[in-house]
């Protein structure tokens, strides 16, 4: 299989998509915490047209943790591809420091979704409730096995269904 093998949605309505997701498992980035736990990502439109990301967590030190981003389709027209930089807007011009978003799987109600990378190295199960039916939740990685991701390291981080708030983030 190659990278061209990685299939996104047929179609994404970002509209929809927006909003609050709890993370149910993860093949992480190298920067991502495996003991992390009550892990968020909450998208929102900005005024200029990209996506902000904010993602929050309580860390494996049992501190909360915010990272926030921007995201911006690859194509205009497809919202299914996009990439993502967490770095500062000031440092977002450098090349190569943006990483690849891609949706996989989404169901029709837009309740749970699968999130990759292209070259297979990175996965997410999101979904808009903490928890998640073990039938949905094995349909969602039986397609991400189907599209060549192994899931030997996959990780479900703990979700007791608290969120990290604004006042509980050191400025």
């Amino acid at each position: 299989m190659t990278a061209q093998d990685v299939t996104t949605v047929a179609h994404l309505n970002l509209e929809r998509y927006l909003g609050l997701w709890y993370e149910i498992g993860r093949l992480p980035l190298k920067y991502e915490e495996d003991g992390a736990r009550d892990v968020t990502a909450e998208y929102s439109l900005d005024e200029d047209g990209s996506i902000r990301v904010d993602n929050r967590c309580i860390g494996e030190d049992g501190k909360p943790t915010q990272a926030l981003g921007r995201a911006k389709p690859v194509d205009d027209a497809d919202p299914t591809r996009l990439t993502v930089s967490f770095l500062p807007k000031y440092l977002r011009w450098i090349p190569f420091t943006e990483g690849d978003y891609w949706v996989l799987k989404l169901d029709e109600g837009y309740t749970a979704a699968l999130v990759g990378t292209p070259d297979r190295s990175n996965l997410w199960l999101l979904a808009r409730a903490p928890h998640i039916d073990a039938c949905t939740e094995q349909d969602y990685l039986d397609e991400a096995r189907r599209q060549g991701f192994d899931l030997t390291d996959w990780i479900r981080p703990d979700q007791s269904g608290s969120r990290v708030t604004d006042d509980m983030i050191d400025d």
